[in-house]
């Protein structure tokens, strides 16, 4: 491989005996098609059904059994092409890539290798020192294999067959990633653009979605070293601790005089090491060659138009269009975008009612307080039982003076608690929440402490930062209800500070 254009960034190097080493990186995602039915055959793909209950004779490779395309499967590959910005192929071909595996009844997955359904494309992920660019090299569509269970049986092996046949996109990217962080926000972001796009749900404790990674060090400015493959990693920090430790177990091999052999690895993350699985097969070693029972796949430049038109805002847009519309900064837009069920709730927050609300506001209260009570019940922000409606009736009551920020936070405790579908505003109303705006009320409470407390009042006016204690006096007299900007003018005024 020749050297890839990216200068090495010296804040990403890893430190070793013998000077700097840089990582490179590729992935090869392999991301389960959402779709009821699987790539060639009629049976359903529902996660968790007892073992052999969703296998079709095509899936279990009973002689004289011809596979048939989805057609579901084929658009959801062409969606997720336009969401990767990607040439689409109107004529792919499925080969078949013969190996030996007792959970792959046929002898050969029926997978795509040189003319694949989706070419060249390019993902942005934006990381804390700028953004990079993500080159994708291709998707293809595939079958996934069976399931082997060895913990069932002392003596035996058990295979579960349920998974077997259900489309696959492996999604390849170049070698453009440079450190454990930025795998892992690719991989982040590579999901999100998925479950925007409903192509893939991106469970990875389902195995929906599990990664290849291919691991290489080079010194700064060299050629590529030579890779090794981590199998099917199974989570985001798995990816980020897996890429650390290749990386380091390479260096250290190099560093004392050894060679890196192009093998297939496995991450025990218990042991927090990779272990050798095989020497790794090159392509040849598959004898691919088109699959005699399929046609090559084709469809026209209409049929690729008409999905385009049906596609959903993706995240980039959705950040972009958040920034200019909204005001709001990209790291908020960030988190708001991340899921699409928070952005829908977030937009539905600011325009509730068909009234504009302040877009910033809304956003503290979703990133903030209503994302913690989020947490602590284990749930996504939209899924709670805070609406829309709620948030926007808080913005509402504290924008028109009704209550304070400080209030609406007790407000909010109420909704989490006991009030669970009340309205903000009838709410305060019903418990006497109102913060008092009424200046002559305030006023008296202000006369009263100043008179109580000439030593004090002497003592402010000397050192003007001691206001804050009249401020808690007349809202502890108040029942924090006082307006906190009146309190403070009325004794500014009063004490001629």
């Amino acid at each position: 491989m020749n050297m890839h254009s990216r200068p090495a960034d010296p804040k990403k190097l890893i430190k070793g005996a013998t000077g700097d080493w840089e990582i490179v990186i590729g992935m090869e995602i392999h991301a389960q098609v959402t779709s009821n039915s699987k790539l060639f055959s009629g049976a359903s793909t529902e996660f968790g059904g007892e073992p052999n209950s969703h296998v079709s004779l095509v899936d279990a490779a009973m002689p004289g059994m011809l596979p048939v395309i989805n057609a579901e499967c084929v658009k959801q590959a062409v969606r997720t092409g336009l969401g990767l910005k990607a040439e689409i192929h109107n004529r792919s071909v499925f080969d078949r890539k013969n190996y030996f595996y007792p959970d792959l009844p046929q002898g050969y997955q029926i997978s795509q290798y040189k003319d694949p359904i989706v070419g060249e494309g390019v993902v942005r992920v934006d990381m804390p020192e700028g953004p990079i660019e993500v080159g994708i090299e291709r998707l293809h569509l595939e079958q996934d294999a069976g399931k082997s269970i060895h913990d069932l049986s002392p003596t035996q092996s058990l295979v579960d067959l349920n998974r077997s046949g259900v489309a696959l996109m492996e999604i390849v990217s170049k070698p453009d990633l440079r450190s454990s962080e930025e795998a892992k926000a690719y991989v982040t972001k590579l999901r999100t653009i998925l479950r925007y796009l409903g192509t893939c749900d991106g469970d990875m404790e389902k195995g929906s979605l599990r990664a290849d990674v291919n691991v290489s060090v080079r010194k700064p400015g060299e050629d590529f070293g030579t890779r090794c493959e981590i199998k099917n990693v199974n989570s985001i920090r798995f990816i980020g601790q897996a890429v650390e430790v290749e990386a380091r177990r390479q260096i250290g091999i190099l560093e004392d005089g050894g060679s890196i052999d192009q093998e297939t690895r496995l991450f025990d993350p218990g042991r927090g090491e990779t272990r050798s699985m095989r020497s790794k097969e090159e392509a040849h070693d598959y004898r691919y060659f088109p699959d005699p029972d399929l046609l090559p796949l084709e469809f026209d430049d209409a049929f690729v138009a008409e999905l385009k038109a049906h596609l959903p805002e993706l995240p980039d847009e959705k950040k972009a269009r958040f920034i200019a519309e909204y005001g709001l900064s990209a790291y908020d837009a960030d988190v708001l975008v991340a899921e699409k069920a928070t952005a829908d709730y977030y937009e539905a927050a600011v325009a509730h009612g068909g009234a504009k609300r302040d877009a910033k506001a809304v956003a503290n209260w979703i990133m903030g307080d209503v994302s913690a009570y989020a947490n602590t019940a284990g749930l996504p922000v939209a899924e709670t039982h805070i609406t829309p409606a709620q948030i926007a009736g808080l913005v509402d009551l504290i924008a028109d003076q009704t209550i304070s920020g400080k209030i609406a936070k007790d407000v909010l405790l109420l909704i989490i608690g006991e009030e669970k579908h009340a309205d903000p505003r009838a709410l305060v109303e019903a418990r006497g929440m109102k913060q008092v705006t009424d200046t002559g009320a305030i006023e008296a409470a202000v006369d009263a402490i100043i008179a109580a407390n000439p030593d004090k009042v002497a003592q402010v006016i000397a050192k003007p930062t001691m206001l804050g204690w009249f401020v808690g006096q007349v809202m502890k007299q108040t029942g924090g209800k006082a307006n906190p900007q009146a309190v403070n003018d009325l004794l500014k005024g009063k004490l001629g500070i």
